[in-house]
């Protein structure tokens, strides 16, 4: 059996540890509980593809199909004992080891240099902007489940969201600070010289 995980493929075990149900159920409760802020459900298909994957590797069976009234047959999956052992030995694996992720920003980051500085700087100001937004939506969020009075377990996917893009945005603004004051800037004649210095 493949073990090759994914952030979607858990929820939809841990979905399945809780009770049996079909697809559409799934994306439901995800987008109800908010865990489309955690795992990447834009394709409208990215769930049935983890089931279909989760299936195929026997971590999940089709328990029955259903039809309600006027509505398409729907298949109702449930969770195999192997499939239960495996949303537990990732969720720990998860939750005591940092992944080696591959995030688009720290890349851009490595590359800076083929565009003009003054380019960078604005692009970083307009990254400011949008992790101000994302910081707002973050906290409203938290506060309509404290209004709930959610124990606060169902919140701490969004405390650590919260502190991840704190750090981001007081990390961005630092070095959008150095690019005004000129202590990060280039020339195409000072990356020659230096390209020079370190091929030579």
């Amino acid at each position: 059996m493949a073990e090759r995980r994914s952030p979607l493929a858990m929820v939809v075990l841990s979905l399945l540890a809780e009770a049996p149900m079909h697809a559409y159920g799934m994306q439901q409760l995800i987008k109800s509980r908010r865990k489309d802020e955690v795992v990447n459900v834009a394709q409208r298909n990215s769930v049935y593809q983890a089931i279909e994957r989760l299936l195929r590797d026997g971590y999940i069976q089709v328990r029955h199909t259903a039809r309600e009234a006027g509505r398409p047959e729907r298949t109702v999956y449930e969770l195999t004992d192997s499939g239960r052992a495996m949303q537990e030995e990732w969720l720990r694996s998860m939750l005591s080891t940092p992944a080696r992720e591959f995030p688009e920003f720290p890349a851009a980051l490595a590359f800076v240099t083929t565009l003009p500085a003054e380019d960078v700087q604005r692009r970083l100001e307009m990254r400011i902007a949008a992790l101000e937004d994302r910081l707002a939506r973050v906290r409203a969020d938290a506060k309509v489940g404290q209004d709930m009075r959610l124990p606060r377990i169902f919140l701490i996917e969004g405390e650590y969201e919260a502190a991840m893009v704190r750090a981001e945005l007081a990390y961005v603004r630092k070095l959008v600070d150095d690019f005004r004051d000129g202590r990060l800037t280039w020339t195409p004649e000072w990356l020659a010289a230096v390209s020079a210095q370190f091929e030579g």
